[in-house]
């Protein structure tokens, strides 16, 4: 009898290990510097490699190449979302710590209790600037086996006020039609994508995927949404239809982007209880990030060299 496959745990980085890894700010400061700047220190400026470091001032340097009216002097902190804080690295390497170990993420108010700032603010604000710098502008466009679905969150149009009540567009007609819809592309066994959309036209849809997904993939995989009817003149595609009890037909499924959702949804519930339609590409973001780097034992290190 063949014996199961054990699944593969990956290890992040514990409490105990990050207490040991920053004691104070010169580490946090040195492990910046080693993940924004792997191939050595590079003005963020003109990008140049000439800069040399401040005797009189540790964590700054200067470079030549870029004077304009004086030399331009700057720190590890320039051009990241520690730049003009008040909060040391350290708060913001342990809120980030905090951020990327919840599976469903941690509420600002939790962070505020957790941290003691003096403000909620303050622990809404960095949540915000941290999910920001998690937003992949790039990407490679996705191969395989992909599989492409939408969602929809917040509350019923009935709870709403008639002046405040979409009209009905696409898919979310009755009672999702006032609800922010997200829509996902994912490889099975690597990558995702999810953006927020503004309807489920086809139009809306075929952009999505022309953007994300490869002309070369092996197959996408969809419900039976009319808005993804034409992709089939594109790309080998294939559907399930839920309508009629059918989930899985062969290789053609949703399942794994319906996991995702699943995600996005228990935290939204769960841990962030009410998330406005104006920051949910932010709270996306911070789903896509931590799901794309789910493997990776140093998903700290990924965080930090973005920020």
């Amino acid at each position: 009898m063949a014996r199961k496959k054990q699944l593969r745990q990956i290890h992040q980085m514990t409490i105990k290990q990050f207490e040991a890894s920053f004691p104070d700010e010169d580490h946090c400061d040195a492990y910046l510097v080693a993940h924004r700047w792997p191939n050595g220190v590079r003005c963020p400026r003109c990008n140049s490699d000439r800069v040399y470091a401040l005797n009189t001032r540790k964590w700054h340097w200067e470079c030549p190449d870029c004077r304009q009216g004086g030399a331009y002097r700057f720190s590890d902190i320039a051009g990241t979302i520690f730049e003009n804080t008040k909060v040391d690295l350290r708060e913001w390497f342990r809120v980030i710590h905090l951020m990327l170990t919840a599976k469903k993420g941690i509420s600002a108010r939790q962070v505020w209790r957790y941290m003691g700032f003096g403000s909620l603010k303050t622990a809404w604000y960095m949540g915000h600037r941290i999910r920001a710098a998690l937003v992949d502008p790039e990407f490679r466009k996705l191969i395989g086996y992909v599989e492409v679905d939408e969602t929809f969150i917040g509350g019923n149009r009935s709870n709403k006020p008639k002046s405040k009540r979409r009209p009905y567009v696409g898919k979310g007609n009755g009672p999702s039609a006032d609800k922010s819809i997200i829509v996902g592309a994912v490889e099975r066994k690597g990558p995702l994508v999810a953006r927020v959309i503004a309807n489920t036209k086809a139009s809306t849809l075929e952009a999505f995927v022309n953007e994300t997904v490869s002309n070369k993939v092996s197959l996408i995989s969809t419900d039976e949404w009319v808005g993804y009817r034409r992709l089939g003149k594109t790309y080998r595609h294939a559907t399930v239809d839920h309508s009629k009890d059918q989930y899985v037909c062969g290789a053609v499924h949703t399942n794994t982007i319906e996991g995702f959702w699943s995600l996005v949804k228990r935290g939204i519930v769960g841990s962030f209880h009410r998330v406005s339609a104006k920051y949910l590409p932010l709270y996306v973001a911070e789903f896509e990030f931590r799901y794309n780097h789910r493997n990776n034992p140093d998903i700290f290190g990924a965080a930090i060299a973005v920020c």
